[in-house]
């Protein structure tokens, strides 16, 4: 027997065309997996970036120049308003209050004197002791000691202004920030920020949106109840979806030049977790600056064509699917999409109820092409088995 060497690239072309000959191609149409486009209930939904804002902020600083005596709050606490929050130092204030009542009790009792003096030159008038000009001049008199009283009023009101000044409570109910000065020193006016209250239930949710989409939007909603008609959802930094619902409130009028966006501001409730108590750390969801994912929904869902999502195709010319037709051929068909869920396509414009969309196998597919349809998922057909070797 005479044994021949083969070349290697003949080793080669053979090893390559093996397969081919050994496991040749089936027969027949490919199979393919399709369903049909169907009406159902879709919730429209659109997504964003956002911020949380508190609704109050308030700066609390000092109004007069004193001593801080006393911190009557705990740092990152709640507080409600009117809670005494720093006692400054009081004595001086005290006794410019009483050195201001002084001056109003000595122009009471000097306006008193002129008052009576007067009286007594109105009686004489019309007597031959009388005269005009005594008249006038008493008169002239008290009316310049009622405005020196007045004066001396308006000092000691001042005086209990400024005493009331010592005493710094919170104008609005939130939780308070650490304090930047602490017992000992001296605050003025120019001292700048002490602490600050942020308010806290409920939050604003603050995010910009395309000009392009706000249009959608208003299109979308407008003949719904417009503001009326959307929900606001959060989804948290960790991903979890919070469960407070929001509404819009407000839109901003003006397009901001740098991005072509609006901004759309929401009111979203923010109440103590439940087993949280509050001023505890993490008490609430919700926290002033944080960055959240903002999701519109429509109240009510809207009856639309829905197709898997995985039968959506796409090129340079746009969206597309392969749509099996008469005889099981297949067509390319255009698509305008609407508002897709994770797993549903929309469909806007491009098919109708009832039409079949292939799903699975779209790589064996091409225009024009006669295909074996059947169920999403099923896979291919095994053959029966082959004896062994």
């Amino acid at each position: 027997m005479v044994c021949r060497l083969l070349s290697p690239l003949a080793l080669v072309l053979l090893a390559l065309a093996g397969p081919a000959l050994a496991q040749p191609g089936p027969g027949g149409p490919p199979a393919v997996g399709v369903a049909q486009a169907k009406k159902q209930p879709v919730t429209e939904t659109s997504e964003f970036v956002g911020r949380i804002q508190s609704i109050s902020r308030v700066d609390l600083v000092a109004r007069v120049t004193a001593f801080i005596q006393e911190r009557r709050f705990t740092e990152g606490a709640e507080v409600h308003t009117g809670d005494l929050l720093y006692r400054l130092e009081r004595a001086p204030f005290e006794a410019q209050v009483a050195a201001q009542a002084a001056s109003v009790a000595q122009a009471q009792a000097v306006l008193q004197g002129g008052s009576l003096t007067l009286g007594r030159a109105e009686a004489l008038l019309n007597t031959p002791a009388g005269q005009r000009s005594l008249v006038d001049d008493a008169r002239s008199t008290q009316r310049s000691q009622a405005a020196q009283l007045a004066n001396a009023q308006a000092q000691l009101r001042l005086a209990q202004t400024n005493l009331d000044y010592t005493e710094i409570k919170a104008p609005i109910d939130g939780k308070i920030s650490r304090t930047t000065l602490t017992e000992g020193n001296v605050v003025s006016p120019s001292s700048g920020v002490l602490a600050t209250i942020v308010s806290q239930d409920p939050m604003y949710v603050l995010f910009p949106v395309s000009v392009r989409a706000a249009v959608d939007l208003r299109d979308r909603y407008g003949d719904k109840g417009g503001f009326g008609a959307v929900t606001i959802k959060l989804r948290l930094p960790t991903g979890k979806l919070y469960e407070q619902a929001g509404k819009l409130d407000y839109v901003d009028p003006t397009v901001a030049a740098n991005t072509d966006t609006l901004t759309l501001r929401g009111r979203v409730p923010n109440p103590v977790r439940p087993g949280s108590k509050p001023g505890e750390p993490g008490d609430r969801e919700l926290s002033d600056g944080q960055f959240v994912t903002v999701t519109l929904e429509g109240v009510q869902p809207v009856e639309q064509i829905v197709i898997p999502r995985s039968a959506i195709l796409s090129d340079q010319q746009g969206n597309y699917v392969w749509v099996v037709g008469d005889g099981n051929k297949v067509e390319q068909r255009r698509l305008q999409l609407g508002q897709n869920t994770p797993g549903l396509a929309v469909i806007s414009a491009g098919l109708k109820e009832g039409e079949t969309v292939v799903v699975d196998g779209v790589q064996r597919v091409r225009p024009g092409v006669t295909v074996t349809p059947g169920p999403v998922g099923a896979g291919p057909t095994l053959p029966a088995s082959a004896p062994r070797t």
